[in-house]
């Protein structure tokens, strides 16, 4: 199969951030996209969670659990400037014009659910300086301390004027492995093993307000089982405000989750063979690899674990 590579449209930097709201896009238009230079990151236990809301335009995020007054959640750790958490309710990620890219005459792009040649935004899986770099990581210490070997991640739901697909690709020429669409039913999951940082591919086919639910659960090693619902609040391209964003009022999510019981792991939402962000070039293509190694990984451990919890219950 030939992968047609994505044109990326640089257009302007979206609406200015509304009053009272801090915004943290440090990197510039213009500067070269970069892969992460840290997957290997780790996060110090004194890290802050801060208080006041915020948009998000470009620079490195990731979503993870963490646990905030001995209470187990899901919070959105921002390291554009200073390392600190935001809680996902006072928070916005803004997908601006630099992030629309057209989708190409080519039925590997089927899964997408849109004609080619129409214009879709995609946050990549590999550093573009000028759009926000969303990803995922277990690792807050407290959490590495906590867990039993790791956390299930889990779409929950989505509210939008369009639909949302997250998936990694392993290079120019491989097929992408699907996490979460939105137009599955709710409960997508994937597991994410302890002290991992991975990011994908996100797609938006179009502008507007956005409610992701995530779920994030865990077995801890004291027997335990947590899990958190919330919501990441998404502003796509120019026109969606901020303050829309933080007014938008998400629906109840359900409390239990059938994929996640049953242990569902990373791709049960399927995997159409499909497309690739512009520009992955060579030595983008080690930092694919390797991020689907991780999820492979993890989902192996999860097997494991879930073999070893069976045979102490069978005991």
């Amino acid at each position: 199969m030939t992968v047609i590579p994505m044109l990326v449209l640089l257009g302007p930097a979206g609406a200015a951030a509304q009053a009272g709201v801090a915004r943290v896009g440090v990197a510039q238009a213009g500067q070269p996209a970069s892969p992460d230079p840290a997957l290997s990151q780790s996060i110090a236990p004194d890290q802050p969670v801060a208080a006041g809301p915020a948009e998000l335009s470009a620079g490195h995020v990731d979503i993870g659990p963490r646990y905030v007054d001995g209470q187990w959640t899901l919070l959105i750790h921002d390291d554009a400037a200073e390392p600190v958490w935001r809680d996902p309710d006072r928070t916005v990620l803004r997908v601006t014009e630099a992030a629309v890219q057209t989708v190409p005459d080519d039925p590997a792009y089927g899964f997408l659910g849109v004609s080619a040649g129409a214009p879709v935004y995609v946050v990549p899986q590999v550093q573009q300086a000028d759009v926000v770099w969303v990803g995922w990581n277990t690792q807050d210490p407290q959490v590495m301390q906590t867990i039993d070997r790791g956390v299930t991640l889990e779409l929950a739901g989505v509210e939008g004027p369009g639909t949302v697909t997250m998936y990694v690709q392993a290079g120019t020429f491989s097929a992408p492995q699907v996490l979460w669409r939105s137009t599955e039913p709710p409960g997508q999951s994937m597991w994410v093993e302890v002290n991992t940082h991975t990011h994908a591919n996100w797609v938006f086919t179009e502008p507007g307000v956005y409610l992701v639910a995530v779920r994030a659960s865990a077995d801890l090693i004291s027997g335990e089982q947590v899990s958190a619902v919330r919501h990441l609040r998404f502003a796509v391209g120019g026109a969606a405000t901020t303050d829309a964003a933080l007014a938008a009022q998400p629906r109840p999510v359900e409390a239990t989750s059938a994929a996640a019981e049953t242990g569902d792991d990373a791709g049960s939402a399927g995997g159409p063979s499909g497309w690739l962000v512009a520009g992955l070039a060579v030595a983008a293509t080690g930092l694919a690899v390797a991020l689907v190694v991780v999820l492979l990984r993890g989902r192996a451990a999860r097997r494991r674990a879930e073999q070893e919890r069976s045979t102490g219950a069978a005991r």
